[in-house]
């Protein structure tokens, strides 16, 4: 598979990254910021990138998203905790400055009717180019006369104008904040071997585990490309290629008889020092339209539930690995810091190199905050579920089912109670069956608790540790 970022270079004048063939710039880069089916049209949505406050918001005018730098020019007021008003604008909280999608300033409430201070450079607010792009909302953080030019990193078979019939592909999609940095989870997912221990039990098995040859076959500032010719699961299901598209970007393309063709897509959108937002992507051509039928089927919000499990196989020691790897010098030292005696670490020690060769260091002039407690690491509810649309409604919806259940069981109960006082002969059967949905109530409003949980927290013993028995 080609990325479209890397087909759409030979249609742009400049690259990722910026045009010093000796250094990569961050800002230089088109990243993703939201899922467009998690975004409120209604109201601006807060978000941090790069070290960069911003705010997206929809402009009804121009159907555009758009996304500003989170600060009124007038008082430095974070525009996200206002409103979009009733002219379309996005009015500061303050004092009601309001702003049209461009950031040019409309109105100053403040001022005589006669007064044209909104007419001034310094009452706009910052724009940053923003595209959708595949049910993804893209924002470039550099330049902005460089943004048209710079190729956005997609993937050809979710390209909306894809040759391929749009009934052959299913996707699964997912995101998280992380408390760890985005090389960190490039370095990670980049990583085959560690799946069979660090994910046992959940996408993962310990006897699937077998040496790991990898190989690279092609690298430059753009990133690299490798291949393991066996592929996962002892050669099972068949050759894997890996592709890294500087500097957050990866895939793994695997493709075998028994399975169909399998994609696992990952963005690191870097947020600050310590703390990414992973984009996950996994379409599927299966070679057996019941598997693609069954996901289908499967509600998003579901889907994601599993997913926080497996990103929470390693959340944990990856926030401490990170701080271990810094006290050591960081990646300018990881050949001595780490310790990579197999071919299965070729793609760490290449993604560790390039950082070095084009002196890609993320946020070099900042430092990793002390670590954070496991309570906090597994934190689902503000690192995903109150930001997604599909859990944060199912979340609603779980919680009404739940009032409804004791709202029923108590009615069935005073029913009982009074049946008991009134009547002399009850009928049997109806008395057996009511006295019965008394537990069933009960039983299924326990159930309901637990899965209302798992929107909420993260699970403190992975399934690795757990015992067989």
């Amino acid at each position: 598979m080609i990325t479209n970022a890397v087909k759409n270079s030979h249609n742009t004048s400049l690259s990722a990254g910026g045009t010093d063939p000796e250094y990569f710039d961050w800002q230089e880069v088109w990243y993703p910021v939201h899922y467009v089916e998690d975004l409120d049209k209604t109201k601006p949505t807060p978000l941090t990138l790069l070290e960069r406050d911003i705010v997206i918001w929809w402009e009804e005018k121009k159907h555009q998203w758009r996304v500003f730098e989170d600060q009124c020019p007038h008082r430095l007021a974070p525009l996200s905790q206002g409103r979009i008003n009733e002219t379309g604008c996005l009015e500061c909280p303050y004092h009601g400055w309001a702003f049209s999608g461009r950031g040019n300033c409309e109105i100053i409430p403040q001022q005589k009717e006669e007064g044209k201070a909104e007419k001034s450079s310094r009452a706009t607010v910052k724009s940053l180019p923003t595209k959708v792009c595949q049910g993804l909302l893209f924002v470039y953080a550099g330049k902005v006369e460089n943004a048209a030019q710079t190729p956005i990193p997609t993937v050809d078979v979710l390209d909306e104008n894809s040759d391929k019939s749009s009934n052959e592909w299913v996707c699964l999609n997912t995101f998280r904040d992380l408390p760890y940095d985005a090389l960190t989870l490039m370095e990670n997912v980049l990583d085959s071997s560690h799946i069979p221990y660090t994910h046992h039990r959940t996408v993962g098995n310990r006897t699937n585990v077998s040496p790991v040859e990898l190989e690279v076959v092609a690298s430059g500032k753009w990133g690299f490309k490798g291949v393991w010719e066996e592929g996962p699961r002892k050669g099972t299901l068949g050759r894997q290629e890996t592709t890294f598209i500087a500097p957050a970007m990866m895939w793994h393309d695997l493709t075998s008889k028994q399975f169909g063709r399998t994609l696992t897509v990952v963005y690191a959108t870097p947020i600050r020092k310590g703390e990414c937002r992973l984009f996950a992507r996994f379409p599927f051509k299966f070679s057996s339209p019941f598997p693609k039928f069954f996901i289908q089927l499967s509600p998003r919000w579901y889907s994601h539930i599993g997913q926080n499990g497996v990103l929470e196989d390693d959340q944990i020691f990856l926030h401490h690995q990170e701080r271990y790897l810094e006290a050591k010098g960081g990646s300018a030292n990881f050949s001595k810091a780490f310790y990579l005696p197999t071919k299965a670490d070729l793609f760490v020690f290449e993604l560790r190199s390039w950082v070095n060769k084009y002196n890609a260091q993320l946020f070099p002039n900042a430092s990793l905050s002390s670590a954070l407690s496991s309570e906090i690491l597994l934190d689902r509810y503000h690192s995903h579920t109150k930001k997604c649309s599909s859990c944060r409604n199912a979340l609603k919806n779980l919680q009404r089912i739940k009032i409804g259940v004791i709202i029923a069981t108590s009615a069935m109960l005073m029913i009982i109670l009074l049946l008991l006082l009134v009547l002399e002969d009850l009928n049997i059967i109806g008395m057996i069956f009511m006295i019965l949905s008394l537990p069933l109530g009960v039983v299924s409003w326990l159930g309901l608790n637990q899965l209302e949980k798992q929107f909420y927290q993260g699970r403190e013993t992975p399934p690795r540790n757990l015992p067989d028995n």
